[in-house]
C-alpha cells in the first residue's frame, strides 16, 4: 500500500510505459530539457496533455500571484527571483494557447501554411520577458549584497516559499500522473522538473531563516543563486525556440520516418525532411518504388506509407510524398513488388488502412501480405500497458473474429494468426482492452476501385 501511494504521487520508478529504440512511445518527440516559452509537441497532440498544460498554468499562476504580493510587502530578493521562475513555468502555456487560437484560421494567399509560426514568436517573446525580469532580479540581488537592506515580514516570506514548493509539487504530481496515463515521457519529465523547482522555492525559506538567525546577506545570496539558475534556463529556452523557428528538428525524426518506411514493403525512402509549424509536424518524403509498377499501385504504396507515418508520429499533420529516382539506378533491382503474393485471383489489393486513434492505442490497422498469407496487422505508435486487440468483422452470415497477437520481438506490432475471409469489403469493430478498461472502434474497409472481389 505505501508503495502504491508513493507511485500515485510520482515517487515511483520513472520508466513507466514501454521503450522503443530508446525513446519510449513519444515518436518524434524532442528532447525534454527544462525550457520556458515552448511546449513539447508530443504533449500537445492529446486532449489530456493539453488539459494538463492548462491546469498547470492555472496552479502556477496562482502560486506566482500569491508570492508576488509578499514580494511587494517584504522586499525579499530571493522571493522575487523564485516568483520570476514560477512565472516562467506558468507562461509556457501561453504560446500553445495562441497557437490554438490562430491555427483555426484557414490559410490565405499571403500565409499559405497558416499562422503556426506565431507560436514560435510568442515563445521568443516570453523568453525575452523572462530574461529582462531575471536581469532585474540579478541587479537587485547584487545591489543588496553591496548595500544590505533589512527585509520585513520574514514569516510571510517563509510562507510564500512554502507556497511555491506546494504549488510546484502539486503540478509535479499532476503532470507525472497524466503523463503516465497518456504515456508521454515529455510530460513525465516536466513533472520531475516541477518537483526540482519546488526545491528551489524551499531555498527561499532557507534564506528567510538565515536572515532571522542574524545573517541578512542570506536573502540576496539565495536570490542571486536562483537568478543564475534562471539564466541557465533562459539559455536552453532561447536555443530551443530559435532552433524551432529556423526549421531545426530533432535528429531522431529522420530515423523515425525511415523506421515507418520499413513497414511498407516495396518502398525505399530516398530522402526525408521535416519541419515544425507551431506544435504540428510537416514532412516531405521522397521514395523509390519498383519502376514496373503501374501508377495506381505506386500511388497506393505512397498512401500506405503516409498512414504508417501518421501512426508512428502523432504530431504529424501532413506528409508530402513524392517519387524520386535515386542516384543509383540499380536500386530498382532490389526493390520487390509490394504485392507479390498470388492467391489465385491476381495481385493482392488491400483496402486502405484504418487509422487507429483511441484512448488505449494510436496507430494503423491494415490487411497486409506476409509469408504465411494475408493477415490483419496493427502497428501502434502508442498504447496502454497490457494491450489486447480483437478484430470483429460483420459478415452476411455472421461475425468473423480475429484476435491479434504481439509479433515476436516487436511489442508495437500485433497480427492475426488467421487470414481475413474474402471479400475485403466490410464493416468491422476493433476491440481494445487493458486491465480494467475497454474500448471499441468502428471502421469500414473497401477494396480499391476496379479490384472488387468476385
Amino acid at each position: 500500500m505505501p508503495a502504491n501511494i508513493l507511485d500515485r504521487l510520482g515517487f515511483g520508478g520513472q520508466d513507466h510505459g514501454h521503450s522503443h529504440g530508446g525513446h519510449g512511445h513519444d515518436h518524434g518527440a524532442g528532447g525534454h530539457g527544462h525550457t520556458h516559452g515552448v511546449v513539447d509537441p508530443s504533449i500537445a497532440t492529446t486532449a489530456k496533455g493539453i488539459w494538463a498544460i492548462k491546469w498547470s498554468f492555472v496552479i502556477l499562476a496562482i502560486t506566482a500571484i500569491l508570492q508576488l504580493i509578499v514580494v511587494f510587502t517584504s522586499g525579499s530578493v530571493a522571493l522575487l527571483a523564485d516568483t520570476i521562475h514560477n512565472v516562467g513555468d506558468a507562461t509556457t502555456a501561453i504560446p500553445l494557447w495562441i497557437a490554438f487560437v490562430l491555427v483555426r484560421r484557414p490559410p490565405t494567399k499571403v500565409f499559405n501554411y497558416g499562422l503556426g509560426r506565431v507560436e514560435d514568436l510568442a515563445g521568443l517573446l516570453i523568453v525575452l520577458i523572462i530574461l529582462f525580469s531575471a536581469v532585474i532580479a540579478g541587479y537587485e540581488a547584487i545591489d543588496r549584497l553591496i548595500h544590505p537592506q533589512a527585509i520585513t515580514q520574514l514569516g510571510w516570506v517563509a510562507a510564500a516559499g512554502i507556497i511555491g514548493f506546494l504549488g510546484n509539487e502539486i503540478v509535479a504530481v499532476f503532470r507525472i500522473r497524466v503523463g503516465r496515463e497518456i504515456e508521454s515521457t515529455a510530460l513525465i519529465a516536466d513533472g520531475y522538473h516541477a518537483r526540482t523547482d519546488g526545491l528551489t522555492s524551499l531555498a527561499v525559506v532557507l534564506g528567510a531563516a538565515g536572515v532571522w538567525a542574524g545573517f541578512p546577506l542570506a536573502d540576496p545570496i539565495i536570490g542571486l543563486l536562483i537568478t543564475i539558475a534562471i539564466f541557465g534556463i533562459v539559455w536552453q529556452s532561447a536555443r530551443a525556440v530559435i532552433t524551432r523557428a529556423l526549421d531545426g528538428v530533432e535528429p531522431s525524426l529522420a530515423d523515425e520516418i525511415h523506421h515507418a518506411g520499413e513497414h511498407v514493403p516495396g518502398v525505399k525512402i530516398v530522402d526525408a525532411r521535416a519541419r515544425w509549424l507551431g506544435h504540428r509536424l510537416h514532412a516531405d518524403v521522397a521514395i523509390a518504388v519498383n519502376d514496373s509498377l503501374p501508377v495506381s499501385e505506386a500511388t497506393r504504396l505512397a498512401d500506405r506509407l503516409r498512414g504508417e507515418l501518421m501512426g508512428h508520429m502523432p504530431a504529424l499533420r501532413t506528409a508530402t510524398i513524392t517519387f524520386a529516382a535515386p542516384d543509383d539506378a540499380n536500386i530498382f533491382e532490389v526493390l520487390p513488388h509490394a504485392h507479390g503474393h498470388d492467391h489465385g485471383h491476381g495481385h493482392h489489393h488491400a483496402p486502405e488502412p484504418f487509422i487507429v486513434d483511441g484512448e488505449l492505442a494510436k496507430g494503423q490497422l491494415a490487411i497486409v501480405d506476409t509469408p504465411a498469407g494475408e493477415r490483419f496487422r496493427l502497428v501502434v505508435a502508442s498504447h496502454a500497458d497490457g494491450l489486447e486487440a480483437v478484430v470483429v468483422i460483420n459478415r452476411p452470415d455472421g461475425r468473423e473474429t480475429l484476435p491479434l497477437e504481439a509479433a515476436a520481438g516487436d511489442h508495437h506490432t500485433l497480427e492475426s494468426t488467421l487470414a481475413p475471409a474474402e471479400p475485403h469489403e466490410f464493416t468491422a469493430e476493433l476491440h481494445l482492452a487493458v486491465p480494467g478498461r475497454q474500448e471499441t472502434l468502428h471502421f469500414e474497409m473497401k477494396e480499391p476501385e476496379g479490384h472488387h472481389h468476385s
